[in-house]
């Protein structure tokens, strides 16, 4: 069977064309070169060299194995390279998923650092409904995943990464959206597009919250599961909305968004299972810092 330290004393004779010589390069005694390139003509049942007392030459052989051991040895660096970067997390495969707010506050810085800094890592995102996330963390769908703060199974392990502003989204046209200042009390009559509690049980409360702290409860037209659709009604004319002030990213001339005074916030978490096992999620980590 061929193994590295005989193919490197073959390929050094092989180079040199002299036993001494090569000996010499490999820092070791001729009589155990000798044996060792004995011991691989053996084990292929061929010999490598033709030798006389003046001369060493390749046989057939020896010149096709002076070339495919090249090869394997470099394969073989190769090899090792490649499982110790695996060990450290600098190759394999990574799996993010996130939300959609995740797609306008994190996500895009995250994906750019980490292929930036792990290149040899294949990076998946995957955009998921925030009610899903978790669960297919759990299963390992995932490695892990930026959700709308939420409360999670046991075994995962939690951080958070966005603590945010609600802000108020209006069709052009709208009455208000003239105004440098609006006060939450000024939506009292408006038409509300919504989160609805089952997809976004954070928003929605959040979006509650803001409105009850203004005096009234806010009549909801319509509900919906993705932030990307909430805002094509709204830019519709179909009612208004409060989102995460990261939607602004959002860029669209149908919609004007408006900061509120005392505005509620809303967090965004990364959220990963603790028995992950896969060294490309603490360089993920690394690049994850929690805020206050």
């Amino acid at each position: 069977m061929l193994d590295s330290r005989r193919l490197r004393y073959f390929l050094a004779v092989a180079d040199a064309l002299h036993f001494g010589r090569a000996a010499e390069r490999l820092n070791i005694s001729q009589p155990p070169l000798s044996r060792q390139i004995a011991s691989l003509e053996e084990d292929l049942g061929t010999a490598l060299f033709h030798r006389n007392a003046h001369h060493v030459v390749l046989t057939p052989a020896g010149t096709r194995l002076q070339s495919d051991a090249r090869d394997i040895l470099a394969s073989m660096a190769r090899a090792e390279a490649n499982a110790r970067a695996a060990a450290i997390g600098e190759s394999g495969a990574l799996t993010i998923g996130f939300t959609m707010c995740a797609a306008y506050s994190v996500v895009p810085s995250y994906a750019k650092t980490f292929s930036t800094r792990y290149p040899e890592v294949d990076l998946t995102l995957r955009e998921v409904l925030s009610s899903d996330l978790a669960a297919q963390v759990s299963d390992g769908t995932i490695d892990a995943a930026v959700v709308l703060a939420q409360a999670v199974p046991k075994g995962i392990n939690q951080r958070t990464v966005v603590r945010e502003q609600l802000c108020l989204a209006l069709p052009r046209a709208h009455r208000l959206s003239s105004q440098r200042r609006i006060v939450p009390a000024a939506l009292r009559d408006e038409v509300f597009v919504a989160a609805s509690m089952d997809i976004a049980p954070s928003l929605r409360q959040a979006m509650l919250a803001q409105c009850e702290m203004a005096g009234f409860v806010p009549r909801i037209g319509m509900e919906v599961h993705l932030q990307q659709t909430i805002l094509t009604l709204v830019a519709e004319g179909v009612g208004v909305a409060l989102v995460p002030a990261s939607m602004r990213k959002l860029q669209t001339s149908a919609i004007v968004f408006k900061s509120l005074p005392d505005a509620v916030s809303i967090s965004q978490q990364l959220i990963w299972r603790a028995t992950n096992s896969n060294p490309c999620l603490h360089n993920l980590l690394s690049i994850a810092n929690p805020v206050e």
